[in-house]
């Protein structure tokens, strides 16, 4: 069983930043693909980021793409979401996923482990 841990949300003007790390139980963070969820209340669940494996490959949403920047320390076991000029329609609960393989993922039931998520909330 793979744990998933989020941590770094919270409120932030818009404009601002925030930095969001996912930690993961196991020995085989290395060997899969990991996603950048979001959900605001009302609305559907979406992909915002995603990364492949070794790190070498990304996907970004529309809405985020030159905001946002995904990265993973494999040796950590740990994924992070940096989070840049912050706009209220950024306002979510942002969980991190583990892929069902190696390569980047867009489709939330491609990926088979999920984290209890963690609020950001941005103010106007």
């Amino acid at each position: 069983q793979v744990q998933l841990v989020e941590s770094g949300g919270g409120l932030v003007q818009a404009g601002g930043s925030l930095k969001l790390s996912c930690v993961a139980s196991g020995r085989t963070f290395g060997s899969y693909s990991m996603g950048w969820f979001r959900q605001a209340p009302g609305k559907e669940r979406e992909n915002v980021a995603a990364i492949n494996s070794s790190g070498g490959n990304t996907y970004y949403a529309d809405s985020v793409k030159g905001r946002f920047t995904v990265s993973r320390d494999n040796a950590k076991n740990t994924l992070y979401l940096e989070m840049d000029s912050l706009k209220p329609e950024d306002t979510a609960v942002y969980y991190c996923a583990r892929g069902r393989g190696r390569f980047v993922n867009v489709l939330s039931g491609m990926y088979d482990y999920w984290g209890q998520g963690t609020q950001v909330t941005v103010s106007s």
